[in-house]
C-alpha cells in the first residue's frame, strides 16, 4: 500500500508554491497535478521535474463532478497499487477543491495514508489587493453552486471559476435576482500573475468582458445592511412552554379553546388603532402575533405545518394577488386592483360556488352583513344609490314596530334584525364601517356613563335617589365633555 501526499500549486507566481511543497515535488515517486493548465507549471518543466497531468480526463467527463471522480478514483488507484503519490492542485488544497474533499473521504474508507500540506490559495493575494479583512466575513463559491447563495448575504462574496461567457452570463443573473444591475463589482483575472487586473464594473456588464478564461474570478463586496428582523426569539419561548415540563396552561390549549383569545386580541389592537395610542398598538400586536404563533407551535407539534409554512404562504400569496407589481398586470387604480384580486381569489378557490361563499360563520353580526353585501353587490344585487335604502330602514321599522304589537317573541326578532341588517347597507353607502362606528359608540357610551356614574358617587346619594331628568342633565353635562 502507497501513500498520498497533496500540496498545493499556489495562486499563480511560481514563487508563492511554499518551500515544503517544491521539496516534495522534486522528490516524488510519482508527481500528478489536477491540470497542468496553472502559470507555475512552465517553471516546474524548466526545473526539469517530470509529472503526470490529469488534462486528458477533462475531454472525456460528462460533467464537472464525474470528472473529480475519475480523477480522485485514479489516484487512489495508484496509491493502493504501492506507488507513493503526491498530488499537487492549483492554489490551496483545502480551499475549493473538490477532488481533495473526495480523496479525504476515500482514503479514510480504503486505509490509505493522506496527508495534506498547507498552501497559499488565491484569496491571501485577493485580501491584500482588495485590502479585505476575512475577521469580517467572506463568502466562497464555485460559479457552478451559486444556487447555494442566500438571499441576503450580510458579507463580501467571491465568485470562484467563472472560467466562460456562459458561466458569467449565468452568474450574473443569479445575483442580479437580489442586487440593482449597476451593483459595482471586482472583476479579476490572473491574480497573483503579472498581468493580473481587477476592474470595476458593473454587475450587468460581467458577461461582456474580453479576458473571460479559466483565472477569472469575481468579488461582490457586502450589501448595504438592510434592517431585519427576528421571529426565532417568540417561536423559542412558545416551543419551550409548550414542551414538557414547560406552562401547565399553555400545555393545555388546542386550537378551539383559544379561540376566544385571539377574537379579544383583535379588539384590542382596534382599540389601540382607535384611542391613537402607538405605545399601546406596539404591545397590543405583540399579544396578537403570540397568538398566530401559539396556533403554529400547536399545529407544528401535530406535523401539520410550521410557523414558516404560515410566513411562506402569506408571501406567497401576496406575491399572487399583486401581479400589478410583480407580474406583467396593469391596474390604474385601488378599484381595478381590487377586481384583480377578487378574479384571482375565485381562481384559488374553485370550491366556492355561491357568491356569498367564503364569509367566515363566527365574524361577529354586523362584519358578516357588510361582507355578505359586499359580496352581492359584486353581480349588480345593490341599489345605485342611497336614496331607497333610507326608504327600507323606514320600511323595516314600521315592520318592527308591527311585530312588537302582536307581542311574538321570535318575529320581533326577526324584524330587529332586518332593521340592523338595513342600517349596516346604509353605512357600506355611507362608506362608514358599522362594526368601528358601533365600537365606537360604545366607548362613548362607556365615558358618558362614567362622568355619570362619578358624579352619583361625589353626591352621597344612590341611585334610586336621583329623578331621571337629573341623570338626564348630567348625562348633557358628559355629552359636552365626550
Amino acid at each position: 500500500m502507497g501513500s498520498i501526499t497533496i500540496v498545493g500549486l499556489g495562486p499563480g507566481r511560481f514563487g508563492l508554491i511554499t518551500l515544503e511543497a517544491w521539496q516534495l515535488m522534486q522528490d516524488a515517486e510519482q508527481l500528478l497535478l489536477r491540470t497542468a493548465v496553472h502559470p507555475t507549471v512552465e517553471e516546474i518543466k524548466k526545473r526539469g521535474v517530470k509529472f503526470h497531468a490529469y488534462d486528458g480526463f477533462y475531454e472525456q467527463a460528462e460533467s464537472f463532478e464525474k470528472l473529480y471522480q475519475a480523477i480522485a478514483a485514479d489516484v487512489l488507484q495508484r496509491a493502493q497499487e504501492g506507488q507513493d503519490i503526491v498530488y499537487a492542485v492549483p492554489g490551496s488544497p483545502l480551499v475549493a477543491e473538490r477532488t481533495v474533499v473526495l480523496l479525504r473521504s476515500l482514503a479514510a474508507e480504503r486505509g490509505v495514508q493522506l496527508t495534506i500540506l498547507p498552501g497559499m490559495s488565491f484569496v491571501e493575494v485577493l485580501y491584500v489587493r482588495l485590502g479585505i479583512d476575512p475577521i469580517d466575513g467572506l463568502t466562497i463559491l464555485d460559479a457552478e453552486e451559486l444556487d447555494t447563495l442566500p438571499c441576503d448575504w450580510p458579507m463580501g462574496l467571491v465568485v470562484t471559476q467563472v472560467y466562460n461567457q456562459e458561466l458569467a452570463s449565468g452568474v450574473k443573473l443569479s445575483l442580479m435576482e437580489v442586487l440593482p444591475d449597476d451593483f459595482t463589482v471586482t472583476f479579476i483575472h490572473d491574480l497573483g500573475l503579472p498581468d493580473e487586473e481587477l476592474r470595476q464594473i458593473p454587475l450587468f456588464a460581467l458577461d461582456r468582458q474580453p479576458d473571460i478564461d479559466h483565472l477569472t474570478s469575481l468579488y461582490v463586496p457586502p450589501q448595504p445592511k438592510a434592517e431585519r428582523f427576528e421571529l426565532a426569539p417568540v417561536i423559542d419561548v412558545m416551543h419551550t412552554l409548550r414542551a414538557p415540563g414547560g406552562c401547565p396552561w399553555d400545555v393545555l390549549q388546542t386550537h378551539k379553546s383559544l379561540r376566544r383569545n385571539i377574537i379579544e386580541e383583535v379588539y384590542e389592537v382596534l382599540e389601540a388603532i382607535e384611542l391613537e395610542d402607538e405605545k399601546l398598538l406596539c404591545e397590543e400586536l405583540g399579544d396578537l402575533l403570540l397568538q398566530i404563533v401559539f396556533h403554529a407551535r400547536m399545529a407544528e407539534e401535530a406535523g401539520s405545518f410550521s410557523m414558516q409554512d404560515v410566513i411562506d404562504g402569506i408571501t406567497d400569496k401576496l406575491i399572487r394577488r399583486h401581479p400589478h407589481i410583480f407580474g406583467d398586470v396593469q391596474a390604474a387604480d385601488a378599484g381595478a386592483v381590487v377586481l384583480n384580486w377578487e378574479k384571482i381569489k375565485q381562481k384559488e378557490k374553485p370550491e366556492r360556488q355561491s357568491v356569498l361563499d367564503g364569509v367566515p360563520a363566527g365574524l361577529p353580526a354586523l362584519m358578516s352583513a357588510e361582507k355578505l353585501q359586499k359580496k352581492a353587490s359584486r353581480v349588480g344585487f345593490d341599489w345605485p344609490e342611497p336614496a331607497p335604502v333610507w326608504e327600507k330602514i323606514d320600511e323595516e321599522i314600521g315592520e318592527l314596530q308591527e311585530a312588537v304589537e302582536t307581542g311574538d317573541a321570535a318575529h320581533i326578532a326577526e324584524e330587529l334584525g332586518d332593521v340592523l341588517f338595513s342600517v349596516v347597507n346604509l353605512s357600506r353607502f355611507l362608506q362608514t364601517d358599522a362594526e368601528l362606528s358601533l365600537m365606537q359608540a360604545n366607548r362613548k357610551f362607556s365615558k358618558r356613563f362614567a362622568y355619570v356614574e362619578s358624579c352619583v358617587k361625589k353626591s352621597g346619594r344612590t341611585w334610586q335617589s336621583f329623578t331621571l331628568e337629573e341623570l338626564d342633565a348630567l348625562w348633557d353635562d358628559a355629552k359636552t365633555s365626550f
